[in-house]
């Protein structure tokens, strides 16, 4: 696990910027995993009611958090952070209809291939009680931009 003063900030590690990043820092990082550090507040456009977020948004506090993992990994290597593709879970089960106040999110990595496939177990704390949970498969291609034109995304999507 990283001391504290060698964390790095979430905004070197993911390529979210404004009102799009969630995360405010990084608790804890090393091969197996992160936990990041949440906030439910404010006004902001995902806000069903103040200071709150909706459970829905868990799906993407967790894929910030494996995020932040895959872009420590390529810190590790001297490596810009890319963008990801969240490929979907199997099951999210969440124990509650919003979140609210400080939340830690943990993505431990359950394997990833050269291709850039992977997958984490994932959990969200509220209030130190776990609130959610999800396996989450991820893919992060060499180059985002021609899978985003490729025809097996726009396939996959319902494109013609």
């Amino acid at each position: 696990m990283n001391a504290i003063e060698s964390l790095p900030a979430v905004v070197d590690l993911l390529p979210h910027r404004g009102e799009m990043l969630l995360l405010d820092r990084v608790l804890v990082v090393d091969e197996p995993g992160v936990t990041v550090l949440a906030h439910a507040g404010g006004q902001t456009w995902y806000a069903d009611t103040p200071n709150t977020m909706p459970a829905w948004i868990g799906i993407e506090l967790m894929a910030q958090a494996i995020a932040a993992h895959v872009g420590w990994r390529k810190a590790q290597r001297g490596l810009l952070p890319q963008r990801g593709v969240l490929l979907g879970t199997r099951a999210y089960h969440c124990d509650t209809h919003f979140f609210e106040g400080e939340l830690e999110i943990d993505a431990n990595l359950s394997f990833i291939d050269e291709s850039g496939l992977g997958a984490y177990r994932c959990a969200i704390r509220m209030g130190g009680t776990v609130v959610a949970t999800a396996n989450l498969k991820v893919f992060e291609p060499e180059d985002f931009e021609q899978f985003l034109n490729s025809q097996i995304f726009n396939a996959s999507m319902g494109a013609s």
